[in-house]
């Protein structure tokens, strides 16, 4: 061969790389998620474990809703309410002037919405662990639930919000169901790993859907070795 096609060759194929911006973003939408999951679903879950009221059961059924409905489900509701016809997105539009859907923190709504519930329940797990007589006996000595929670429940509960966490996230970085209801396919701005896995297989691009796919999965596999290697040393 030439050298001169040989050197054409060679340039094009240089030229072809990975979009590394998805994974990127899926980093982001993953990290902002987890900021909102971990600290809704701790509060959430020691009000929770802390009381027992008529029609606690409907409420913890709401809560965790969206561990079993399809992701597509829970990403329609959320069409629904942050829509510019929902009540939360007119609200959001007339008050603050923002439009929430097709952008970044539309995925960040919908990954958090769906990795709520297993913060939540981990949470919740390490906190009704604890035993009751350490809270009744800091509360005698003048305790308020403020000092109770930051310096008895949650670091003893520290164990299952690690494990909370790192599920949460992992569960956030592989949204796909309702992150492409919400947020859409608008490249460089909402475009997911995930839905660059989904895109690139519809247009036969296997090579970048399965490059994607590996990354992900060799990701999440490792964070939940990583949480079962800190366990068995705990």
């Amino acid at each position: 061969m030439p050298s001169g096609f040989r050197s054409i060759e060679i340039m094009e194929v240089s030229n072809v790389g990975i979009d590394w911006q998805p994974l990127l973003l899926s980093f982001k939408v993953a990290a902002a998620a987890l900021l909102l999951t971990f600290a809704s679903g701790t509060l959430t879950a020691r009000w929770m474990s802390a009381r027992h009221f008529r029609g606690q059961e409907l409420i913890e059924g709401v809560l965790m809703l969206p561990l079993v409905l399809p992701p597509v489900v829970t990403g329609y509701a959320l069409l629904l309410l942050f829509g510019r016809q929902g009540a939360l997105g007119q609200w959001l539009e007339s008050t603050w002037g923002v439009r929430l859907l097709f952008t970044p923190w539309a995925a960040v709504l919908a990954s958090s919405v769906v990795a709520f519930p297993l913060m939540y329940q981990s949470a919740k797990a390490a906190f009704l662990n604890i035993d009751p007589h350490l809270i009744d006996a800091a509360r005698s000595l003048g305790a308020d639930d403020k000092r109770v929670f930051c310096t008895i429940a949650a670091p003893l509960a520290r164990p299952g919000l690690i494990a909370g966490a790192v599920l949460s996230f992992a569960r956030a970085l592989g949204e796909f169901g309702a992150t492409i209801m919400v947020a859409g396919n608008i490249a460089g701005r909402t475009t997911t790993a995930p839905t660059a896995i989904y895109m690139a297989s519809e247009s036969g691009d296997l090579q970048t859907a399965g490059f994607y796919a590996i990354v992900l999965g060799a990701l999440n596999f490792t964070f939940l070795i990583a949480l079962n290697l800190w366990r068995r040393k705990r």
